[in-house]
């Protein structure tokens, strides 16, 4: 079996776990291939064990049957930009901190090892957002998991972001920014500006204005079937634009709209994990403070 690894910096105490997850995937004689910085960071921390190629990103990572991604969420977002339109299925291997995406934890993970080894698992399809520009901005990786968001630089003031959903203006909204997040983002940047929690498998895109000026202005739900455009004011004459953890200084007379990527990022899901675990566990959601 072919695996790829991607990671990032971890701490000690779970140095043995990582160190166990290699250990088992040499016993399987599986073909690994690592991301090269990871790899690089790997040799200081613990044995590999046998030949092992290394890869940069998306043009050069192998026909992986698995993706191991060792870290937090962070970590995940980022393995799917090494994946693209490969959908090479993803194992998120949480050796952080909240790990809502990348739930699997470090400690057991040669479970879900053995788990895939043995065909027991399933595959969490996931719908991914894309970004049209003028530009090139993100260097053809014009996707992510989590949200787009369009944002105020640090020092100026809030922007006007005139916002049209199919051609047909839906509202301009005076704020810090603006998010349009898929269902997996929902409880990410666009939750802590007061958007709603989406099931993972709804055909919706939500948006949401980041400190909006207009008090009546609420996050809205609509069809990712939907091509959402925008054209952005402000005193400034640039301004952020955002996908996941990925962002870039663009200048104000940019054209830009999002809509439904035309691939999905594939989760992989061992056990008995599931949605409504992951918001009670991850989120404490429904968790009542008085017992």
């Amino acid at each position: 079996m072919k695996i790829a690894v991607n990671g990032r910096l971890f701490k000690d105490n779970v140095t043995s776990d990582i160190q166990k997850i290699f250990d088992e995937l040499f016993a399987r004689d599986a073909e690994i291939q690592i991301s090269r910085a990871f790899k690089a960071f790997l040799d200081k921390k613990i044995t590999l064990k046998g030949q092992i190629d290394t890869y940069t990103g998306i043009n050069d990572i192998f026909e992986a049957d698995f993706v191991f991604s060792i870290g937090g969420d962070g970590t995940l977002l980022e393995t799917v930009t090494h994946i693209g339109r490969k959908e090479f299925p993803i194992l998120g291997i949480n050796s952080g901190r909240l790990g809502f995406l990348a739930i699997t934890p470090c400690e057991i993970a040669t479970t879900a090892i053995k788990s895939i080894f043995d065909g027991d698992y399933n595959v969490d399809e996931r719908t991914l957002i894309r970004l049209e520009s003028e530009e090139n901005i993100f260097e053809g990786l014009n996707f992510g998991l989590n949200e787009f968001a369009i944002l105020k630089s640090d020092t100026s003031s809030m922007i006007v972001v005139h916002t049209y959903l199919d051609g047909d203006y839906l509202n301009s909204y005076w704020a810090d920014g603006l998010i349009v997040s898929t269902p997996t983002g929902s409880t990410g940047y666009s939750l802590s500006c007061g958007g709603p929690i989406v099931f993972p498998h709804t055909s919706n895109f939500t948006i949401s204005p980041v400190s909006p000026h207009n008090l009546n202005v609420r996050p809205m739900v609509v069809s990712d079937s939907s091509v959402i455009s925008f054209e952005i004011e402000g005193r400034s004459k640039n301004f952020l634009v955002s996908l996941d953890s990925r962002s870039k200084t663009v200048d104000a007379s940019i054209k830009l709209a999002v809509k439904k990527e035309d691939f999905k990022a594939k989760l992989v899901k061992v056990g008995n994990e599931n949605f409504l675990n992951t918001l009670r566990n991850k989120l404490n959601w429904g968790l009542d403070i008085r017992n």
